[in-house]
This record gives structure tokens, sequence and C-alpha cells, in this order.
């Protein structure tokens, strides 16, 4: 990562800047700075930090003496002005550099120049030569003739992992997987067992993070039957998140599932499927919970004294009970990261945060930082479908990634808005994960869009941030909602919903190969796994959208520059045809630049300038993802 501070002094004194880093282990590092824009004073060093956990870094900056000399030296002893002054100043510089040397080789290397500078014999041009060696330059950069030595303030830096920022995920129900339906009506439950055999698949998809709903006990009072009925048949499975049962509460594992033995059995199957496994992390209970009967002070009570449900009216939620943190905050507290430490030390390093913005942010800002302190590389996602101001304070206090507004972001110019904010406005302190749909989100766009619409949402998920996910069942385009709603019908959460993936594959109804492109594509271009480099450009079409990620050579560790322009119709319904116009410089390019680019999902290759004619049919092709080859000058 770039370290960059502004360092000017009083003059024209040449300066000398270094970074102080230490890591998490204690151990320290200096890393000298550049001067990367001299009219601007700025100053940068590009350190790796490779070790999660809390880093600190100071600024050291001083007046370097033998610079300043040098290029003063240059400029008089040419011209003939002040020429043996000039000299005995650089000499009595040497001198006090062959003191401080600690090498016998610094100080031969330094007597031989001492030496040289002060040999009046010699012209003037030779004597002057010497000092500009390269040998004497890096000897006195590693041990600067330094004045005016000044240490800034020291700044802490929280390091994570790359699955903090950057993944690709994939959420399903391990109930419904290897689920059978009874000749008598009633249903077997799919087990850990039954749902590792579906891990291989998600892998051949390229995802790397299965993200499991509730995996614990689910109560049977005021269960909620198939689509949110008020009551459940008696083979009706019920919500996960209504958390909690005489079976256990969230440290416990619901027994249609298996054990806990089997669970980390299903943690070693992913991890052979070079697979993690994130699980939610819901702070709410079934009216059976035993914290119910044991801590009812952890629940808000109504007048007549029972527990309140969970609300949002006019609709009712009696299956589940929110928690309270009025009464007993240090009991939840306390409890609460129990609960996290047991499931880490299980072996699970991500959690998905159901609803955080109904928890105090203050309780959050604790929970995250005392976790980070044992265990720096696990990972929150936020669940936080609600107003951006608790949206972006969730992030601002510590979870590593967030839920976003991108289901309802459709059209050309709410992406270009919604994108430009995600990637600049809010990125300092949010990561955004952008699901293409959830249990819940099922939009309009999608249930009308068909085919087309889930081949261009996914396109834009996966190019446009460092993670995004989809929800199982979109790669077999299933859009039908229910009445009024944005969910599915028959939706999951409260039935068992076992999918035919091999019958899909066979038909070629599936969108998994597409799936799988993009995560290769996304896994090959360093570029599409950084957040802050998007750009927009434009196009003479209200439907096509324009977009580029670019990374410099000096971050991409590949030794050379990555650059990739997505060009999407989001029109679902039509075929579009338009001119597309780039910014060439926010690729890396010039102005008047002719390049060659390759269609990362076609292979088509094309020869593009900043103004191109394009073609989408958005029932064929209806997004272009261009990898920018090498170009040259017109």
């Amino acid at each position: 990562m770039p370290f960059r501070a502004t360092v000017f002094a009083e003059g024209h004194d040449s300066l000398g800047v270094e970074l102080d880093l230490t890591s998490p282990a204690s151990a320290s590092a200096r890393h000298r700075m550049e001067l990367r824009s001299p009219g601007l004073d700025l100053w940068e060093a590009l350190v790796l930090v490779d070790e999660p956990g809390i880093w600190s870094f100071r600024i050291l900056a001083w007046k370097d003496d033998w610079s300043t000399w040098l290029r003063s030296a240059e400029l008089k002893i040419p011209a003939g002005v002040d020429t043996e002054l000039t000299f005995d100043e650089g000499a009595a510089l040497l001198a006090r550099a062959r003191s401080a040397a600690k090498s016998s080789s610094s100080i031969r290397l330094i007597a031989r120049a001492l030496a040289v500078l002060t040999d009046t014999a010699l012209p003037d041009s030779e004597r002057l030569a010497i000092a500009r060696e390269e040998e004497l330059e890096r000897a006195l950069r590693d041990h600067p003739l330094a004045s005016l030595e000044t240490t800034g303030e020291p700044h802490a830096l929280r390091v994570e992992r790359t699955r903090a920022g950057v993944g690709s995920w994939y959420e399903f129900f391990p109930r419904s997987e290897g689920a059978k339906r009874n000749k008598d009506g009633t249903w077997t439950s799919g087990t850990f067992a039954t749902a590792a055999r579906r891990l291989p698949a998600i892998a051949e998809m390229g995802f790397d993070v299965v993200y499991l709903p509730p995996i614990h006990p689910i109560g049977s009072s005021f269960r909620k039957g198939a689509n949110n009925a008020l009551t459940a048949a008696k083979h009706e499975p019920g919500s996960p998140w209504a958390i909690g049962s005489p079976a256990g509460g969230h440290d416990a594992i619901h027994p249609d599932l298996g054990t806990v033995a089997d669970f980390t059995a299903f943690l070693a199957a992913a991890k052979k499927n070079s697979l993690e496994v994130a699980i939610d992390l819901a702070l709410q209970c079934s009216p059976d919970h035993p914290w119910v009967s044991e801590h009812p002070e952890w629940f808000a009570h109504r007048v007549d004294g029972t527990i309140a449900f969970a609300e949002n009216p006019p609709k009712k939620y009696q299956d589940i009970y929110p928690l309270s943190f009025d009464n007993d905050e240090a009991g939840l507290r306390a409890e609460i990261l129990r609960i996290v430490h047991y499931w880490i030390s299980v072996g699970v390093k991500i959690f998905r945060v159901d609803n955080p913005h109904t928890k105090p942010l203050r309780f959050w800002e604790w929970l995250l930082h005392e976790v980070a302190l044992t265990d720096p590389d696990v990972v929150f996602l936020a669940e936080a479908f609600t107003r951006p101001a608790p949206l972006h304070a969730l992030a601002e206090i510590g979870f590593q990634q967030s839920y976003t507004y991108f289901t309802w972001r459709n059209t050309k110019p709410e992406l270009e808005e919604y994108l430009t904010e995600l990637s600049h406005d809010s990125s300092d302190f949010l990561r955004p994960n952008l699901f293409v749909n959830t249990p819940d989100i099922l939009t309009e766009y999608l249930q009308f869009g068909g085919v087309p619409a889930y081949r261009i949402r996914a396109a834009i998920a996966a190019t446009a941030s460092p993670s995004w996910g989809v929800y199982s069942g979109y790669e077999l385009f299933e859009n039908i909602a229910r009445d009024g709603s944005e969910e599915n019908i028959d939706n999951e959460k409260y039935e068992y919903r076992p999918r035919d993936w091999a019958k899909a594959a066979r038909n070629g109804s599936t969108l998994a190969p597409y799936l799988r492109q993009l995560n290769r594509i996304r896994s090959e271009h360093p570029a599409l796994r950084q957040l802050k480099n998007l750009a927009v450009h434009w196009s003479d079409d209200p439907a096509i959208l324009v977009y580029s990620k670019f990374l410099e050579s000096r971050f991409t560790g590949t030794g050379r520059d990555d650059a990739v322009i997505v060009v999407a119709n989001v029109d679902p319904h039509s075929v579009r045809e338009t001119t597309v116009h780039l910014d060439l410089e926010r690729i890396g390019l010039d102005a008047e630049a002719r390049f060659a680019v390759t269609d990362l999902l076609t292979g088509e290759s094309f020869d593009w300038t900043r103004d191109n004619y394009v073609r989408l049919d958005a029932f064929t092709a209806p997004v272009h993802i261009l990898s920018v080859e090498a170009a040259e000058a017109r």
C-alpha cells in the first residue's frame, strides 16, 4: 500500500523522508520515501503490509545536508563561483560522514572520496565527479547526513487479511441440500453431510466463501409456515432466524443438521475445496430460547409484562424476540463475545451479521475491537439494509464489509451515481459486498428481466466491487415472487427447497458456467479486486453503462498495468447500438492512443480508440468485459 506524507521546510534545502513502520509482532523497519509530486511536496513509499493486526507508523523527516551541498556545488563549481570554499564545505560533510560510518567498506569509500575532493591538483570536474558516484550516493543514502530532524506523531493501522476486502460469496441453506419429501408428506432434512456434496460445484464456479444462514435450533412457538404463513404445518421447519429451542441457543447446532463433529467435518470439506465458511450471527431469539427463561432482562417487556416480539407494523413476527441492551448490557456483551469466541474455536472465521443496525453502535464497536485483538483474521459482514447514516456508521466503527443498496440500483443513471459513491465517496471506510439477490430480495428487475437480467446483474456485481455474492437458485433463474412482495415464492426461509442441479446442467438451463467465467476473470485481473479505481465513462445510449478499472504496474504484481473496461446494456429487453466515449487517461493511456481490447467473456478482439461503436444484444451478449492490451500512439 502507498504511505504518503506532505513534507516541506523553509527555504530550498533538500529533504530526506522515511517511513518508520512497526508490525504487530513489534518488528520495526524504515523505508525511504520518494518525492512523487515535487510541486505538491508529496512523498510516498510503497510498502507491503502482510501481517494481520495492529501496525503503527510515523514519518521521519530531515534536511539532507549532502544532497543540499551537491545540488549547490553542481551549480557553483562549473560557473567558477566560490569554487574552493564550496569544495571545503563538501569535504567537511564527508569528514562528518566518515566519523559516523559503521562499516569498514563505507569508511574506505568515504575516505577515498574525501581525498579526491580535497586534491587541488586535480581538475575541478574530476573532483566534483567523485561526489556524484553511485556507490558514494548509496552509502550516504543509507546513513544520511541529517540536520533539523523531525519526527511525526505515531498512527495506528489495522491490517486485515485479503478476504476482508476481496471475495466471491455463495449463500445456501444446508437443510435443503439432500432434503427429501416422504410419502406421508413429511420431510427429512438435509444435513451437513449431504450439504457437503454441494461444495465441489460451488468451488467449481469460482466462489471462495460459502455463507450459511443460522444453523442453530429453531423454536416451535409461533413458528412461521410456507410463504410466511402465520401457522406452520407439523412438517414445516420454520425460519432459521427464529433461534433457540430446548435443544439449545446460539452456541448449539440444529439436531437435524448434525453435531458439532459433523459441522467440523463440513468445515474440513470446505477447506479441501478452497472454500471458507461464513455463518450467521443473528442476535435475536425465538420464545423457546434458553435466554428467555434464564435472562428475561435481556428482552424488552410491554406494560402487561409480556416480552415484546419483533414488529414492522403492520407486520408482526411473533416467532422472534429482539434483544434489548437497556437493562444488562454488560451481561449481553460477555455472552455474545463468548459465543463468537466459541465458533471461532470451532473453526469459523467469517460472520455475516443479521440486522446490525438494530443493536447499539457502541456494542459493535466494542465487540469488533475485542475480537480483532485476539483473532485479527476474523471478518464481519454487516447486513445493514437501513438508512445511509447508520449503514455508514457501522462501517466506520469496524465492520469489514457491508451489504448495500446495489440490488435496487438498476438503471444507467442509478448505477453511475451509486458505483461512483461506493468507489469514491464512502470507500475510505465502507467495503461493499454486492449481493445480486438474497432470500428476502428478488427485485422487479430480476422478476421481469428474464435470463438477460441475471447475466447483467452478475457481471456488474462481479466487476464493480472486490466482493460480491449470490444466493442459491440465482444460477437457475428463479424469478417467481410471492404476490405483492420482493421475496421468492415458496421461500426457502420457511421450507425445504431441494434443487435438481444435475438436471439443470444436463438441460443447459443454468448460469453456473457464466458465474465461473466471471470469477475466473476476477482472479486473473488484479484491477477488479480493487475498489477505489472505478471510473465511469460515457455512451450516447441511456441504457449503456460504461466504467473501467485500472491498476498501475507497481501495484499489480505482474509487471504490467491492468485495465478492464465494462460496457453493459442494462435494458434486459432490447438490442442497443451506440458510441462509447472513453477518458483514456483514466485507464493509463494517452488521449489519442489506439489500442487492442479482448472481450474476456467471448474471446473476441477489437481495435479501439477514444470513441467506439458497440452493439449489445441483451438476449445473447448483454455485457462486454474488455481487457486492454498493448497500446500504440496514433
